[in-house]
């Protein structure tokens, strides 16, 4: 059930068997398998899922092309709650290991917060990331495009931009290096450093090699109408024509919860094995936190996973049905 402010102190005082922290597409995939192996879940979301903001999804299986990432979001929620999975909208703040069961900390509301304890044998990571996107003076103006034709992922969308005219909006030179993969889909690309780094003698040899340009000036805008970028305008108000665009300025990564912990990591992601277990025993962590892909098809499965995994623990312990497993 979604938890009001007088279901709280009930669910404080037992022990679930699962909590998850997100509530994105791979959050409710892990609490819905996990409640239909009947097990106790708790899943904490703070509504910010990458997800959420991708306004459709024109690669995952089954669904019309069209759809919202809110609405599949919305469905997995419903679908979640139905199977008596319980459902806290929260803020993760701090866990802490104490052998048997983790403690999970919790905010609840903006403001006037109240804060929560929350009791669990395992926790999954579902937390995710989010994108960093180009830094102007009204952000307004990005968004009117973000999630539109200003992609932020070359894997989901490479397919969008094929034989279009595309923007790179990089933050640095590593990741600039995303254009190389992307002219397998197009050979028109301009990359925008927006003065934010230099194009090193390497870097610059092989984009010329490949006819690519470059433009360091800052950018004061985008252009276009209704939700389509058409251009970029700069601060010396020349206009740059494009048809599509794609951002690679590196992603905030919601995971400083588990920081205590030192779990294995490559980069900002963390290590798991094939069931999404990290190296600490009791705590998983799927879709955009752990090595991998970023796909919301990607996300599910590990949800999948991570709740069959934990299940095979439980029955290690517990191997036949009982009503207080």
């Amino acid at each position: 059930m979604k938890l009001t402010k007088q279901d709280i102190q009930q669910s404080t005082a037992k022990v679930y068997d699962t909590i998850v922290v997100g509530g994105g597409a791979g959050g409710l995939s892990a609490g819905i398998y996990l409640q239909r192996y009947l097990l106790d879940t708790l899943i904490i979301d703070k509504g910010k899922a990458r997800s959420f903001w991708m306004q459709e999804l024109h690669n995952y299986l089954g669904l019309p092309p069209d759809t919202p990432g809110r609405s599949l979001l919305r469905q997995g929620k419903e679908h979640y709650l139905s199977l008596g999975g319980d459902l806290l909208d929260a803020y993760e703040e701090e866990i802490f290991d104490e052998g048997e069961t983790l403690t999970v900390g919790v905010k609840v509301g903006r403001t006037k917060s109240k804060y929560h304890t929350f009791r669990t044998k395992y926790l999954i990571a579902a937390s995710g990331i989010i994108d960093y996107l180009p830094a102007l003076d009204n952000m307004r103006n990005v968004y009117d495009y973000a999630g539109y034709n200003l992609h932020v992922c070359l894997i989901c969308d490479g397919y969008e931009m094929a034989d279009k005219k595309v923007g790179v909006f990089a933050s640095s030179a590593a990741n600039a290096e995303v254009i190389f993969p992307l002219g397998w889909f197009t050979n028109d690309i301009t990359l925008f450093t927006q003065g934010l780094f230099e194009v090193n003698e390497d870097l610059r040899g092989k984009l010329e090699t490949r006819g690519y340009q470059v433009e360091s000036t800052p950018i004061k805008q985008l252009v276009g109408q209704e939700h389509q970028m058409t251009g970029v305008e700069l601060i010396d108000e020349r206009v740059v024509e494009l048809e599509t665009g794609l951002i690679s300025m590196g992603s905030q990564y919601h995971s400083t919860y588990l920081d205590k912990f030192d779990l294995e990591k490559q980069g900002n992601n963390l290590v798991t094995d094939k069931m999404a277990r990290t190296s600490h025993k009791r705590i998983f962590a799927i879709g955009d936190l752990k090595v991998g892909l970023n796909q919301v098809v990607i996300a599910v499965a590990d949800g999948a996973l991570a709740a069959t995994q934990i299940w095979r623990d439980v029955r290690q312990r517990i191997p036949h049905y009982t009503k207080s497993a």
